[in-house]
């Protein structure tokens, strides 16, 4: 991933100085993590309505990097949520009403020589996982491949390359859709410098499976920085998460809906923003999950610490509100 200066002179400031020896710390492999509530009052206003928020911790030492998120299934007021690094490592976990964290689980992701991952081999960026059967879909930002693994994270049962020409590695894929019809989209992250807008790819069916080439589209950002995670809703519309970079806050989290109708081959699609992380609670927001409960939607966003003592594990719970309706047809020709 990119680094603002800002943040490189920061990490600098509080690493080690230039000459000195540091010995690596024996790694801390308990399967445990807590939820430290946020103190931000809930929001009655706007679109994007902040409803609570937890500080997630662990000692672990793999636990973190959370660029990809899943909210699984709910039992009595608890959620169960899904989480990938960019490190390697998944995370599984419940979290109930009064913020209790149980069932911790952390693992490497399978890697196709059984050997420990790598970042370079396992950078995974975004997640889709499949509510009926449990498998997921995994996009890997360094190798340029979307892997399925069965239910257990265990196996990889189908990988594939992204098509030519290849997308950089420090800026592929970084979001991924997938749509009721069984359709996946996959936006990158800043690949191919076009003016059009960064590159997207619509695959007609499984991405991880050899099958006929994307169609590919171009989506321009318009000032709201690089997208870094997006998710499906229930009206068929995706909800795109940016991040654009600053000074003071360092990130600003833009949150948009685009609709995959306007999707066509070599097209330029465009979104509507609707609201954005409050600035008290500014972070690296890299994972969104969408669920609906009682008749309510609802946004989870999780930030990537990216491992630096200055960042945080946060993960937020939103409400969306008066979504704008979907343009018909003729209302998107009007407005052209």
């Amino acid at each position: 991933m990119r680094r603002l200066l800002t943040a490189a002179l920061i990490f600098a400031a509080l690493g080690p100085m230039p000459g000195t020896v540091m010995r690596a710390p024996e790694p801390d492999l308990t399967e445990s993590a807590a939820a430290r509530p946020l103190i931000f009052a809930p929001e009655a206003a706007g679109t994007l309505r902040f409803v609570r928020g937890w500080h997630l911790v662990s000692p672990h030492s793999r636990f973190g990097g959370f660029s990809a998120l899943a909210r699984t299934r709910t039992e009595a007021g608890a959620n169960r949520f899904q989480l990938a690094g960019d490190n390697g490592y998944w995370t599984r976990l419940t979290l109930d009403s009064r913020g209790a964290v149980s069932d911790v689980e952390i693992r490497p992701l399978p890697t196709p020589d059984g050997r420990p991952p790598r970042k370079s081999m396992a950078d995974a960026e975004a997640m889709v996982v499949d509510p009926a059967s449990g498998k997921s879909w995994i996009a890997l930002e360094g190798i340029n491949e979307i892997w399925r693994l069965d239910a257990d994270l265990a196996a990889i049962e189908a990988r594939r390359k992204l098509p030519h020409p290849r997308w950089p590695a420090n800026r592929g894929s970084e979001a991924m859709v997938r749509l009721a019809d069984g359709r996946t989209i996959v936006l990158s992250e800043d690949a191919d410098d076009d003016p059009r807008g960064r590159e997207g790819l619509l695959y007609a069916d499984d991405p991880a499976e050899p099958g006929p080439a994307p169609i590919r589209f171009f989506y321009a950002s318009d000032g709201r920085g690089l997208v870094s995670d997006a998710a499906p809703l229930p009206d068929g519309r995706i909800l795109l998460v940016h991040r654009r970079l600053g000074f003071d806050p360092v990130f600003t989290t833009i949150v948009a809906i685009l609709d995959p109708a306007d999707i066509k081959a070599d097209s330029i699609v465009r979104s509507r923003t609707i609201g954005r992380v409050p600035a008290p609670l500014a972070e690296n927001y890299e994972g969104a999950a969408v669920s609906v409960e009682g008749g309510r939607t609802f946004l989870w966003l999780v930030a990537d610490n990216n491992f630096n003592v200055w960042q945080r594990s946060l993960l937020l719970q939103f409400e969306l509100v008066d979504l704008p309706p979907k343009r018909t047809p003729d209302s998107k020709k009007a407005a052209r």
